[in-house]
């Protein structure tokens, strides 16, 4: 059942990639698109296909993998089907550092200046929850001060926009916290790939951890599982897929919630196994949902956070009611 999921998943996602690759408001037929993608034919649409299709859809694919394997971890971590990458309050900490950004005109002035304020925002949020938690604290700690950090990240980007003085700047600021991929460059991906790359790799090598975490703490410790180890790669490895996502590309919200909890029952509830799953899958419906905002209202500007909250709260409530009617 795994291969034939891996095998589906990556076959979505390949075909979900060339896609996003061939639809934009250009017009361009498949053969030029090709074309000027891989024999540079063409000045504007090179231009096109290399400067703005190619990093919006290998950014899709990266930040929906990150989001979806950070929400696996976290629910494997917490034993918990309801947690998110958003819990730790990494999210809300880029994006008050990105709102600042914003506000201040730093963004303005330098290229990278938004995404690398994001990033600084992340950084702080994981050395205050790591403050906060203190070196020995459980799960539950985790939670808490996940929980406080993401309170407080919300109550200062709400006073920041409060009490700007500058109505477009926060109309800037509100449309920039709605997610999108537009106007993305590679100097985007290159700044969000070594984050997500290394916190991808420090996950996928904890899988085991994560099976014996079903058992339960003690069973887990018991097994040698260094359980203060594992909640350390757990917060610096999500701090750094998550914060980089919403860097480069905004809030995204409910991709590390629903994709986990579809894709469960296909691997036999193993953690293990879902982080992979999770990550292809959190690729796939990144790429769908960036399709489906540049076809559904293209001249609206439709944001991709708001796609992924319309599709997404309906599916996880009834994942809910599924859940509730088999009395689990």
């Amino acid at each position: 059942m795994t291969r034939a999921l891996a095998l589906v998943l990556t076959l979505l996602v390949a075909a979900l990639f060339a896609l996003s690759l061939l639809v934009g408001p250009a017009g361009l037929s498949p053969a030029t698109s090709l074309a000027a993608l891989i024999r540079g034919e063409g000045l504007a649409e090179t231009l096109v296909m290399r400067e703005i299709r190619l990093p919006r859809a290998i950014l899709a694919a990266m930040i929906g993998a990150a989001l979806g394997l950070a929400g696996a971890a976290m629910q494997g971590y917490l034993r918990n089907p309801l947690a998110e990458p958003g819990l730790l309050g990494v999210s809300g900490s880029a994006a008050l550092g990105a709102v600042i950004a914003l506000q201040t005109g730093f963004a303005a002035q330098f290229a990278l200046g938004l995404p690398s304020a994001a990033l600084v925002g992340a950084v702080l949020a994981v050395g205050l929850i790591l403050a906060l938690a203190g070196p020995r604290g459980g799960s539950l700690t985790l939670i808490l001060a996940g929980i406080a950090v993401s309170a407080l990240a919300g109550a200062l980007t709400a006073l920041v926009l409060n009490l700007s003085p500058n109505p477009f700047a926060a109309s800037e600021i509100m449309f920039w916290m709605m997610g999108s991929l537009a106007d993305r460059s590679m100097t985007h991906v290159w700044l969000a790939a070594p984050f997500i790359a290394i916190g991808a790799v420090l996950l996928l090598v904890q899988g085991r951890a994560f099976d014996a975490l079903t058992l339960g703490e003690d069973s887990a410790a018991s097994l040698g599982v260094n359980l203060s180890r594992l909640r350390l790669v757990l917060v610096l490895a999500v701090a750094s897929m998550v914060g980089a996502a919403t860097a480069v590309a905004g809030a995204v919200g409910f991709v590390g919630l629903v994709v986990p909890h579809i894709l469960r029952p296909f691997v036999g509830a193993r953690p293990s196994s879902l982080l992979w799953a999770s990550a292809l899958g959190g690729a796939v419906l990144v790429l769908a949902a960036d399709i489906a905002v540049r076809l559904v209202l293209p001249d609206r500007d439709l944001k991709l956070g708001v796609l992924t909250a319309i599709v997404g709260a309906p599916l996880f409530l009834h994942l809910v009611y599924k859940t509730r009617a088999q009395g689990l």
